[in-house]
């Protein structure tokens, strides 16, 4: 197990998992977030090959619409 931060929110989540299998985990639409790790925003195409490790700091955002 990997013990990352998630929005503030300490978790422990399996090791090795992408930041693309998160998005899934979650099931958020990968077109509607944004993602910061450790600081950086995060561009779409690195999703599925950016994999977390323990200790990383990882914020998203989550796109809405309405009117």
């Amino acid at each position: 197990m990997a013990k990352i931060q998630l929005n503030g929110k300490k978790l422990k989540i399996q090791r090795n998992l992408t930041i693309n299998e998160l998005v899934k985990k979650y099931k958020l639409k990968e077109d509607k977030v944004a993602i910061e790790l450790n600081g950086t925003i995060l561009p779409k195409h690195v999703y599925k090959k950016k994999k977390i490790k323990n200790n990383d700091k990882i914020e998203i955002v989550q796109f809405i619409g309405g009117g």
